[in-house]
């Protein structure tokens, strides 16, 4: 789903773009690699690094779960990072 930019979502959509490509290269991955991981293509994954293209909430969770870092702080919410809740395993393929 493309997103259309308006004052009030450019901020919070740059803010969680750039958690996901921070965490991405903190952990010396390519594009590639977690796009597999999230059974997306490598061009969906780099628009929704750039911003392009809004993160469904199902996928921005196994990028919270991959990290290890909680909702709040993939969504650019709080800057503190805390682990991710294991009340349930999800099992994700590709999971650490």
């Amino acid at each position: 789903m493309r997103i259309q930019k308006t004052d009030t979502h450019i901020d919070h959509i740059s803010a969680y773009a750039k958690k996901i490509r921070d965490l991405r290269e903190d952990n010396d991955m390519t594009q590639k690699q977690i796009a597999n991981i999230i059974h997306v293509g490598q061009r969906t994954y780099s628009d929704y690094e750039l911003g392009n293209t809004r993160i469904p909430i199902d996928t921005l969770i196994k990028l919270a779960e991959y990290f290890d870092v909680d909702m709040n702080y993939i969504c650019a919410l709080d800057d503190r990072k805390r682990p991710f809740p294991r009340h349930k395993s999800h099992n994700y393929s590709g999971s650490r």
